[in-house]
């Protein structure tokens, strides 16, 4: 069983920082977190989910979406089976609930939804102007 459990979300204005986080446990995930591939999604009200940023599980290299590249960074820490997506010069757009996912021995550039088969439950991110 995976689980993915993410705190760190919340309100903030327009321009600051937020740095969510996303904890895996489960028997699985704690022998093999990194072996995972892991990414951040997000969905705003009335919109699909879509792509934020991605981290490799094999060379640890990272994807991020257009909207977000040079604001948002994702890395990972594997001795602590977490990820972080660190956020700046946030945005009111950037509105949403956050989502991490995660797909085992994933080497892929596409990333959609139906790609990654664990996902944590969301945190929401208010951005106020």
């Amino acid at each position: 069983q995976v689980q993915l459990v993410e705190p760190g979300g919340g309100l903030v204005q327009a321009g600051g920082p937020l740095r969510p986080s996303c904890a895996a446990s489960g028997r699985t995930f704690g022998s093999y977190f990194s072996s995972y591939t892991m990414a951040w999604f997000r969905q705003a009200p009335g919109k699909e989910r879509e792509f934020v940023a991605a981290i490799l599980w094999n060379d640890g290299s990272t994807s991020a979406a257009t909207s977000v590249k040079g604001r948002f960074t994702i890395s990972r820490d594997n001795t602590k089976n977490t990820v972080y997506l660190q956020m700046n010069s946030l945005k009111p757009e950037d509105t949403a609930v956050y989502y991490c996912a995660a797909r085992l021995y994933y080497s892929g550039s596409d990333y959609y939804p139906s790609h990654f088969a664990s996902w944590g439950q969301g945190t929401q991110v208010t951005v106020s102007s």
